[in-house]
């Protein structure tokens, strides 16, 4: 079975909205049980994470309005119906398109390490 390309309306809400692939894999593991609540605990468990890393993750699913927090932990909910759409093009593009999004999240942050470090380079007047 082939796929067509990435659609234009995720490839652009990756590049602008998905900071790193844990970011993306918490998003899909919450989005894939909606009616579960998750503690850091258990995303640092599932996706092989150090459990700061992931209550950073949920504390920012939740601030992008992905994710609610209940008292058990963060449930899937986003903030609005056209968000909510997004997330489900975005789940089926990644279980089609895994390695092709993967780069495209590593391609963009590649980059700025080096942009940072060449703010400190002294350049030599001619």
């Amino acid at each position: 079975m082939t796929s067509g390309p990435i659609p234009d309306d995720v490839r652009r809400y990756v590049l602008f909205a998905i900071p790193s692939v844990p970011y993306l894999e918490a998003l899909l593991l919450l989005r894939s049980t909606p009616h579960q609540a998750w503690n850091a605990e258990q995303v640092a468990q599932r996706l092989y994470l150090g459990e700061n890393t992931a209550a950073d993750l949920l504390a920012r699913l939740s601030e992008a309005g992905i994710a609610r927090q209940h008292p058990d932990g963060f449930q899937y909910f986003p903030h609005d119906a056209h968000t909510a759409g997004l997330l489900d093009s975005l789940a089926a593009a990644y279980s089609q398109h895994l390695v092709e999004i993967s780069l495209l999240i590593h391609s963009k942050n590649e980059g700025k390490p080096q942009h940072f470090a060449n703010a400190f380079l002294f350049r030599r007047k001619r």
